[in-house]
């Protein structure tokens, strides 16, 4: 049987994003799921796309839930097929802004 490689990721998916821990939350609970739920979820989701058993931990989804800690891309997408959305769905707002922050006037 032949091995499956796994290739690098690429730099887009190892850019951290920062989440909105409240949308992420709300769409697990409008599942019904806990945590660990929402990481079998993920890990079906991976599995069923890729043929590879990929996943976050229930600590990882704690964090973006309750601090809106920054993830890196590749596991936002992993978390918003899990959640069955888009990942757009759960950046925080303006995290992707493509405006450059303006200068202050001193």
């Amino acid at each position: 049987m032949p091995r499956k490689t796994m290739l690098p990721p690429d730099a887009d998916e190892l850019k951290l994003v920062r989440l909105d821990g409240l949308a992420v939350r709300r769409r697990r609970h409008d599942n019904g799921w806990s945590a660990r739920q929402l990481v079998q979820a993920i890990e079906e989701a991976s599995f069923n796309a890729s043929g590879l058993r990929r996943t976050l931990t229930p600590n990882q989804i704690q964090a973006v839930e309750e601090r809106e800690e920054r993830i890196a891309y590749g596991e936002l997408l992993l978390l918003a097929d899990g959640l069955g959305c888009d990942p757009s769905d759960l950046i925080a707002e303006g995290e992707m802004s493509s405006k450059r922050p303006r200068a202050g006037l001193h």
